[in-house]
């Protein structure tokens, strides 16, 4: 029996040590400072569960990303990983100043600490956030698909990519377009293929007075049909417009299935027109202004 106890006795001084030595490691303090009313203290008890539940909220999440896009389409897919990359950071946020206050860490102590720094970096990230916002209104209400044709701010391209922060787009002339998300809240867009990618297009003309207006109208719309990039349903239409300073002005209008591409037809129906209007006699006039001068020596 004696011996039995100065075992017990022995086991229990071994684990009092060990979970002494344990709880001394844990209460191990990192760093400590602040005033008296605001202490901030991280010791190591506190960052091993700090991390426990970083690694538990990653695990959470990537489930969650899974179990949500397992039966989503591509876009929608990308979509919703652009969208929830930038949310993860808020929820990690989140769950680790829940962690910290749960436990008793003084959360007020560290906002009374940055506060200034908070403000500092709030105002040097204001576009950031004003395009990462931009970018998720764009991904939800679907503004903007990949593949459409906008113009914003005079330049029009073919949209790439969109990201969270910026929208890429193609130029005609094959040149990036970089585009802040934020340009969709401040400036006006226009999305020529948003309802479909059959757009109209037009070519403006005008010739001399006493042309045959008639025979006008027959060239342009001959003209149009014989392009190979022009729909021929609907047909083309010519319309007169007016009887202008110096010229009789029409408007020769057609539709094309890519827009994007819209500046190669009308180069190659005005070097048409020109073609036909010299083999018919029909002048195209050039601006022309009356000066009277008056001699008050006279």
């Amino acid at each position: 029996m004696g011996q039995e106890n100065i075992s017990d006795q022995v086991e229990e001084v071994i684990k009092e040590n060990v979970w002494g030595a344990v709880q001394a490691f844990l209460d191990f303090e990192i760093f400590h400072f602040g005033t008296d009313e605001h202490p901030i203290v991280l010791n190591v008890g506190l960052l091993l569960f700090v991390i426990i539940i970083f690694v538990f909220t990653t695990v959470f999440l990537r489930f969650l990303k899974r179990v949500v896009t397992a039966k989503l389409q591509h876009q929608d897919r990308l979509k919703f990983e652009s969208v929830f990359s930038f949310s993860k950071y808020f929820i990690y946020v989140i769950v680790i100043l829940i962690a910290l206050d749960s436990i008793g860490f003084n959360i007020t102590a560290i906002f009374a600490a940055s506060a200034a720094l908070l403000v500092g970096v709030g105002l040097a990230l204001q576009t950031l956030i004003q395009d990462v916002i931009s970018g998720i209104f764009i991904l939800i209400d679907q503004t903007v698909h990949v593949g459409d044709v906008i113009e914003i701010d005079g330049k029009v391209g073919r949209v790439d990519e969109i990201k969270l922060r910026t929208t890429r787009a193609v130029t005609i002339d094959n040149k990036v377009l970089v585009i802040p998300n934020h340009k969709y809240l401040t400036s006006t867009l226009y999305n020529w293929t948003q309802n479909g990618s059959i757009t109209r297009e037009s070519v403006q003309i005008g010739v001399a007075y006493g042309s045959d207006v008639q025979l006008v109208k027959n060239i342009l719309l001959q003209i149009a049909m014989d392009n190979d990039k022009i729909l021929k349903t609907p047909e083309p239409l010519v319309l007169f417009q007016d009887f202008g300073g110096s010229s009789l002005d029409f408007e020769l209008i057609f539709t094309m299935n890519d827009s994007f591409m819209a500046a190669i037809p009308k180069s190659e129906i005005r070097f048409e027109i020109d073609k036909q209007f010299r083999a018919h006699n029909i002048s195209i006039p050039f601006p022309q202004r009356e000066v009277t001068i008056i001699n008050p020596d006279k």
